[in-house]
């Protein structure tokens, strides 16, 4: 998320996070999804650089940042199930 300033940033978590809730059916309030959306887009970034991807503008900040709070998600479900 190249340029974004604060506000930005946390918009595009916010709006990330919310849709990766919905994706992976759960529910969270305002603040997880603001923390998810930022962890997401922080991962996401990782891989699109991974991947050589540079990502600019709104749209596709969402995008990875939502595919990295789905991760993320996944990765947290699978902890605390083998934690039980």
């Amino acid at each position: 998320m190249n340029g974004m300033g604060i506000i930005a940033t946390i918009i595009v978590g916010i709006i990330a996070g919310f849709i990766a809730e919905k994706v992976m059916n759960r529910n969270h309030g305002l603040l997880t999804n603001l923390l998810v959306g930022l962890g997401g887009a922080l991962l996401g970034g990782l891989i699109a650089g991974l991947l050589d991807i540079g990502v600019e503008g709104w749209i596709e900040s969402i995008i990875f940042a939502t595919i990295g709070a789905i991760l993320l998600l996944f990765l947290l479900g699978l902890v605390k199930r083998g934690a039980r």
